[in-house]
């Protein structure tokens, strides 16, 4: 070994051999590895500066992955200062110092060296070595005076790509504007192969054509197909090593044909009598093209006409020939009416008159007629203009007359609110008084009615009132709530489990409120029984192998305060679901209750989720929802679905976009259930529509021993900044009174918009006369300002037995909050898998999963299901966690029936043999 390391030594450095042979002892002794290649440049350490020596080696460069084209070696360079050596380190083993090449830097004003740089080559042979052990690596150490140091490890790695795809895309048939699916899955390599897509051998880039989407699962989507979008796709895979391309696959767009639309109808074939007219259209609205469907039905209609013969005129007999005028001719005269000419016939030929002239006696005797006639004639013209007088007459007295008596009849209005005491008016609710609500220094003493007569029952009606003073809400009372969930073990020790995790900071802590439960692949479900809040995790989405423990809590609004601005109102719980950082490959479904009035064009609705930092972002906004976001959610009437591939902690928060937007609230009445004095409470709750704030009101007033005594109302709270005004009437004074001092109870516009308090109260404290009084009639009205309202007719004994509210809390779920495998689905496990491979493949004619998103009425989703790997998956995920409690199988049988799908026969099998 001496021999081996003096080598080439000069006799004149004896103080470089004597530190040679110190390094070399100190390896022997305390088995640290230093290696020094043969060579006159080696340099003492102990020679060195004491600054130099006193540092670590650090790294300048640290070698990377590296992977083996074909038999090609890789090199691994690293470079560390100050370094006394550096050798590389393979797999646990000292690669030989022959196999390194070893460089250095000195200083050029002390001629020491400051930096060294080592190079290794790998070949193919020395990584196959270990084929089927762990990857083979590499890592660099390198030695100063003060100590070592080790670089990153370096993996290195033979680069392949398999000919064959796992899954090449299908030619497709596809009507213009109808959406595209192309799958492809790239053949298995190393490093994973990237994939791009070509039509027509150009490639396609999705930023430059919107119309075309590559999903993260590397499926290309032709959003809507156009003529232009006819051609060969092919799916392109390559790496470091090959590059390989799928079979094309042809799409054709094609183009059904259309009517244009009729033409006129052409003139009568004949021109006298019966004949045919015809009308005519053509297949060009649009024309077919690619194979598209032609019209269906004729071009060309004829329809039976008669054409009206043309009728030439004749001329009627002469007339008498006329008394002899004064010009001594006489005149007589025919017409054209025998027959009279028509549809195109010809005019009567010849004259009209005639003349002739008169004899001289004819003459005279014909100017003594003449003078008749003009005395005749003027007696004619008075009378005629004595006429026109008295008919001018006439008309101006009917004219003044008529103004007169629509003066009388507009007269009667001053009398109609007066009626006999002895008569009842038809509509006599029109004439009710209303009270005067605008004091607030005394209470209304009269009587309020409502548009249905309620004095003997419990109603409710709708009216308006008119806008008053403002006063503020009373104090709301402390309250607890109580959970009636089922727990698979202690809730504490969960919590405390949970407690001891670091993934998470803000941990749930309200355990009344938390379900839980540890499911695997098959999934599962969890319920908060009594609030509309569940998980649904469907099959698949927990990867196989791992089993993870889930919780799910609805939080106190109280306690996490979300930030709203401006018109912002929170419309739904705040869930939390977790732990969030927990690995899964499919979209799980949040349900939860939300309060708007479900019109989307009033509101801009945005789902919320809250950071690790505690930050609540938005992460979507309802109606721009991007498929290639992990979170999509579908909006029905009261519930909202939430897909996510996250869990953590959610909420859903509404913006306004004008004064019609509306929030549900519900409206409850609550009172003492015994009552041993003379004050008895009535306490009014308005609260977000939502099965959660309901739970927390039910629990708090059991604890505080109050009863239900009439059941709940919805009311449509707008964002018109006006208040919510509560107010109570008609109670009989004989035995009752108010001790309210003002006409009404009014909650501000913002306590109620705002939503951060879960719920807001009013008391009314009445108080009987007597002890011996129990019935209690009364009307409780609460309305908006210049909004809706509602009332309540109350008819009830107080010392009766109070209404049993447990109806209004049934759990739907009795199998308890945490269901998992097979019993928290509807769908056994094996036929949905038969479901999904028969209808996830296309079929030309549509008969897969979009007819079934179609019967589902899902089909506002479809680009959402068509970016999953498996779209009827999760529109089976979605059709579970709407109908988990009220889903028919034979229902969904008969749509598998209709869409054409054997499948559905599957679910006549019995239980034992799923």
């Amino acid at each position: 070994m001496f021999g081996h390391l003096f080598v080439d030594l000069a006799f004149e450095d004896i103080r470089k051999a004597g530190t040679i042979v110190f390094n070399f002892l100190l390896t022997k002794i305390f088995l640290f590895p230093v290696y020094l290649p043969v060579g006159t440049e080696h340099v003492a350490t102990a020679t060195l500066p004491a600054s130099f020596n006193d540092l670590l080696p650090h790294f300048l460069v640290e070698p990377d992955d590296e992977y083996i084209v074909k038999n090609k070696p890789v090199t691994l360079t690293c470079r560390s200062t100050p370094a006394t050596q550096i050798y590389f380190k393979c797999n646990g083993e000292w690669v030989h110092q022959d196999d390194h090449l070893i460089d250095r830097t000195v200083d050029p004003a002390t001629g020491k060296p400051i930096i060294r740089s080592v190079k290794i080559d790998i070949s193919r042979q020395q990584v196959e070595k270990i084929f089927g052990l762990d990857d083979y690596w590499c890592q660099c150490v390198a030695w100063s005076t003060t100590g070592t140091q080790k670089s990153q490890k370096a993996y290195v790695r033979i680069a392949y790509l398999r000919k064959n795809f796992e899954e090449e895309p299908m030619a497709k048939e596809v009507a213009l504007n109808q959406e595209v699916l192309l799958r492809c899955h790239p053949p298995e390599g190393v490093p994973a192969a990237e994939v791009e897509w070509q039509r027509n051998e150009h490639v396609i880039d999705p930023v430059n054509e919107p119309n075309f989407l590559v999903t993260a699962d590397r499926n290309l989507i032709i959003k809507q197909a156009r003529l232009a979008d006819t051609a060969n796709y092919t799916c392109v895979a390559k790496n470091i090593v090959a590059r390989r391309k799928s079979s094309p696959a042809t799409v054709l767009v094609y183009v059904n044909g259309g009517w244009s639309t009729w033409t006129t109808w052409s003139a009568c074939s004949s021109v006298c009598g019966r004949g045919w007219q015809r009308r005519s259209r053509s297949c060009t609205n649009p024309t077919p093209l690619n194979g598209g469907m032609a019209c269906d039905g004729q071009n060309v209609q004829k329809s039976a006409c008669t054409a009206t013969c043309p009728v030439d005129g004749g001329w009627s007999d002469w007339s008498n020939w006329s008394e002899c005028g004064v010009d001594c001719s006489m005149w007589r005269s025919r017409e054209c009416t025998q027959p009279s000419p028509g549809t195109g016939g010809k005019d009567c030929q010849g004259i009209d008159l005639q003349s002739l002239n008169c004899t001289s006696q004819q003459c005279l005797q014909t100017a003594n007629g003449v003078e008749d006639v003009a005395l005749y004639v003027g007696i004619v013209a008075v009378a005629l203009c004595l006429t026109l007088i008295l008919i001018v007459v006439v008309l101006v007295y009917r004219r003044k007359k008529e103004g007169l008596d629509a003066d009388v009849a507009d007269s009667s209005i001053l009398t109609t609110g007066f009626q006999p005491m002895g008569i009842k008016p038809k509509n006599s609710h029109l004439l009710t008084i209303q009270p005067d609500l605008t004091t607030t220094t005394t209470s209304y003493q009269g009587t309020l009615h409502s548009r249905h007569d309620g004095t003997t029952h419990t109603g409710t009606s709708k009216f308006s009132m008119t806008n008053g003073p403002l006063l503020d809400p009373l104090p709301n009372g402390s309250h607890h709530t109580l959970h009636n969930g089922k727990m698979t073990s202690d809730p504490a020790e969960f919590m405390t489990r949970l407690s001891n995790q670091t993934y998470f900071k803000t941990l749930p802590r309200d355990v009344a409120n938390t379900s839980y439960g540890t499911f695997n692949f098959l999934g599962g479900r969890l319920t908060i029984p009594n609030t509309g809040i569940s998980l649904l995790i469907p099959p698949e989405a927990i990867p196989r192998g791992k089993i993870y423990e889930i919780y799910l809590t609805a939080q106190r609004k109280e306690d996490l305060r979300l930030p709203l601005a401006g018109c912002q109102t929170l419309l739904s719980p705040i869930v939390s679901c977790g732990p969030p950082g927990v690995v899964l490959t499919r979209p799980t479904i949040l349900s939860m209750d939300h309060c708007s009035d479900a019109c989307p064009e009033n509101w801009a609705i945005r789902l919320k989720k809250q950071n690790y930092e505690g930050v609540w972002e938005d992460v979507l906004m309802m109606g721009e929802e991007l498929i290639s976001e992990p979170y999509y959610c579908q909006l029905e009437a009261e519930t909202c679905r939430v897909f996510s591939e996250q869990l953590g902690r959610f909420s859903l928060v509404g913006e306004s976009l004008n004064m019609s937007a509306a929030k549900r609230l519900r409206l409850v009445l609550f009172s003492d259930a015994y009552c041993s004095t003379l004050e008895y409470n009535i306490r009014v709750y308005c609260m977000d529509d939502t099965q959660d704030v309901f739970k927390e009101v039910m629990q708090m007033e059991r604890q505080l021993g109050g009863r239900l005594i009439d059941e709940p109302h919805v009311l449509l709270f707008k964002d018109s900044y006006h208040n919510l005004r509560l107010s109570i009437h008609d109670m009989p004074q004989a035995h009752w009174r108010s001790k309210l001092l003002a006409g009404y109870q009014e909650i501000p516009f913002y306590h109620i918009w705002n939503g951060s308090q879960r719920f807001l109260h009013c008391t009314f404290t009445l108080e009987r006369l007597n002890l011996s009084t129990c019935e209690l009639t009364c009307q409780l009205c609460v309305w908006q300002v210049e909004g809706e309202g509602q009332s309540f007719s109350l008819d009830f004994n107080i010392d009766s037995r109070p209404l049993d509210p447990e109806f209004l809390l049934m759990d739907n779920n009795p199998s308890g909050s945490a269901l998992a495998g097979p019993s928290a689905f509807q769908i056994p496990y094996l036929i949905r898998q038969k479901i999904c491979s028969s209808l996830d493949t296309p079929c030309p004619n549509g008969a897969d999963w979009r007819l079934l998103a179609q019967r589902l009425k899902l089909d506002r989703h479809m680009s959402f299901f068509a970016s999953k790997a498996s779209p009827t998956s999760v529109i089976l995920d979605l059709w579970e966690a709407q109908h988990f409690h009220s889903g028919n199988l034979n229902q969904l049988a008969t749509v598998m029936a209709d869409i054409g799908k054997q499948e559905a026969m599957i679910f006549l099998v019995s239980d034992g043999e799923c």
